[in-house]
């Protein structure tokens, strides 16, 4: 099994309950030692506390296993505000909030309304005069879709 699937599937067995997923698994070799970065997060959110309990349980197991066979640096976090969503449910976990996809040549905005297995809904608009429109986007030709912040 290569490092970063072991990885991944000693995370997911340290997951709390089925409401927490895995997004990403990252192995960083540029320095030494090489970093190991789990990225986590929940239908509901995911606590510091919850980052710090997997990253216990998660290194204890790595440190016995030969998953890794140089020192690491393991590092558990949520997704950042600025990061793309990867998976299906964090779409789901973000639908009523305003997101920003870019497709091929243009890029669409408003409130994501939708979540299918092929796709999503965006209904369209800055946020305060919405047009009601709505554009169903393919996965397959979404290139990268951001959650916007709201300080309102």
């Amino acid at each position: 099994m290569e490092a970063i699937e072991e990885i991944r599937t000693i995370a997911e067995g340290k997951l709390k309950d089925s409401s927490q997923f895995i997004v990403d698994v990252i192995i960083s070799s540029k320095r030494k030692p090489q970093k190991v970065t789990v990225v986590v997060d929940g239908d509901a959110g995911i606590s510091i506390d919850d980052c710090a309990d997997i990253s216990r349980e998660v290194s204890k197991v790595l440190d016995e296993s030969n998953a890794l066979t140089d020192s690491y640096v393991l590092e558990v976090t949520t997704p950042g505000l600025d990061q793309p969503l990867k998976l299906h449910r964090q779409y789901r976990k973000n639908i009523g909030r305003r997101v920003r996809t870019k497709v091929s040549d243009k890029v669409v905005e408003g409130k994501l309304v939708g979540v299918s297995e092929s796709g999503i809904a965006v209904e369209l608009g800055d946020g305060k005069k919405i047009d009601k429109s709505v554009v169903e986007l393919k996965f397959s030709e979404i290139d990268k879709t951001i959650v916007l912040v709201s300080f309102k």
